[in-house]
């Protein structure tokens, strides 16, 4: 069985009934892979597909929603933003500025600046639910894949939560 989607094209279900689609976004000069999953083409409605079509092209007004909601947890001190920026500091020391794509003075603001959008996971069956419905990695060094973090949206676009990949 398959599923056709304007955007999309044709969704084609796995032995198991599982849908996936994969493509390169180009946002700015880097490129973002976008993946669609359901564990059950049963469970993907035409309204999630459209929804996820949106997301997908609008991904440079969400990645701005995500930095924001991300610099809205810098004064929280045990925020993972905080936290994952913290280590980072740590682990790279004086390095760290060499990831910076604009220096302004305010190392927190750096990082979060010149976080890379390294992925959107949009999980086509959490559509209206309470789960997330996509899922932005970011990572301040592409090559480190364990230090990310992960920034959770609704299905309407809202930011539920920021956190690291630990």
């Amino acid at each position: 069985m398959a599923i056709e989607h304007d955007f999309f094209g044709l969704l084609e279900s796995g032995p198991d009934g599982s849908i996936f689609w994969s493509e390169n976004v180009e946002l700015g000069d880097q490129s973002v892979t976008v993946d669609l999953t359901a564990p059950d083409q049963d469970d993907i409605s035409p309204d999630a597909l459209d929804v996820a079509a949106a997301m997908v092209s609008a991904l440079e007004g969400i990645d701005v929603n995500a930095r924001r909601a991300m610099l809205s947890e810098l004064d929280d001190r045990t925020s993972e933003v905080t936290e994952y920026i913290l280590q980072q500091q740590e682990e790279l020391g004086e390095e760290l500025e060499d990831f910076f794509v604009d220096a302004s003075g305010d190392v927190h603001v750096d990082v979060i600046r010149s976080l890379q959008l390294m992925s959107m996971t949009i999980l086509a069956d959490e559509h209206g639910g309470s789960e997330p419905f996509a899922v932005l990695e970011y990572a301040l060094d592409p090559d480190a894949t364990d230090d990310v973090l992960l920034v959770n949206l609704a299905s309407d676009g809202e930011v539920q939560s920021v956190t690291s990949a630990d």
